[in-house]
């Protein structure tokens, strides 16, 4: 009996992928078999360790620097990876980059506000429009949302209102893309234990944050990571949902 050949390797281009739920995310999708381009802003260093991580695990990957809120960029990037992994498409698109600065809605510079604005609702406006011009059938975009909109937690005006923006663009595209065979969900972390999460926080803040999920402990990456799996993978009847992986915080 002749053997089959095998089926061509799916793609993924995973933004923000040098650190974090990124990271994570990157690597659990090259371990599942994808090559990942790892998209950075800045720092060379960290993805080109994520990089190194991927493929002395034995898979196959590349770093990419673009500000995804730049659609020239970003279009690059999309090339980029079909250049690198043959095949001429890609498969998979996690859109894991983003900015987030807390303060109250009356102390909140003006200057943070657009920061996040251009990173957080112009970067996936950017990001989702060239995926959603460019996966192939078959495909998945999975954007990032925050729990912190449904915890309506004091401090988190802005940043709250621009994953709500993400909800809303995700929703609607998972609509626009019917009849394409390409799903679009974000996924929406509760606290997690990174370093964007992390930062300025005192220990008594992140112990009393720790203990309001049931299972009384903070996200991991690795958490999320499984969540962005299971939607880049065998999840193809989940489309245009929002899913809160947060432990189980109301």
């Amino acid at each position: 009996m002749s053997e089959q050949p095998s089926p061509a390797r799916r793609v993924a281009i995973v933004t923000g992928g040098s650190r974090g739920i990124g990271r994570e995310s990157a690597e659990r999708l090259a371990a599942d078999g994808h090559a990942v381009v790892v998209n950075y802003a800045g720092n060379q260093a960290e993805a080109e360790a994520t990089v190194a991580a991927i493929t002395d695990a034995g898979g196959r990957a590349m770093a990419f620097r673009a500000d995804v809120a730049d659609e020239v960029a970003v279009s690059a990037l999309f090339d980029a990876a079909e250049e690198a992994f043959g095949g001429g498409g890609v498969d998979v698109l996690v859109h894991a980059a983003g900015v987030m600065s807390t303060a109250p809605l009356v102390d909140t510079e003006l200057d943070a506000l657009d920061r996040m604005h251009r990173t957080n609702i112009r970067g996936t406006f950017v990001v989702d429009q060239q995926a959603a011009r460019r996966l192939r059938g078959g495909g998945a975009i999975i954007n990032f949302s925050s729990s912190v909109l449904g915890l309506s937690f004091p401090g988190y005006t802005a940043y709250a209102a621009s994953k709500g923006a993400v909800e809303a663009m995700t929703l609607i595209l998972a609509r626009e893309l019917r009849g394409r065979d390409i799903t679009v969900n974000a996924v929406a972390p509760g606290p997690t234990a990174t370093a964007l999460f992390l930062d300025g926080k005192d220990e008594e803040t992140v112990s009393k944050l720790a203990a309001q999920a049931p299972l009384e402990r903070l996200g991991r990456p690795e958490d999320i990571a499984e969540v962005v799996s299971f939607l880049a993978g065998p999840a193809r009847w989940v489309n245009g949902q929002v899913l809160r992986a947060n432990g189980g915080i109301v």
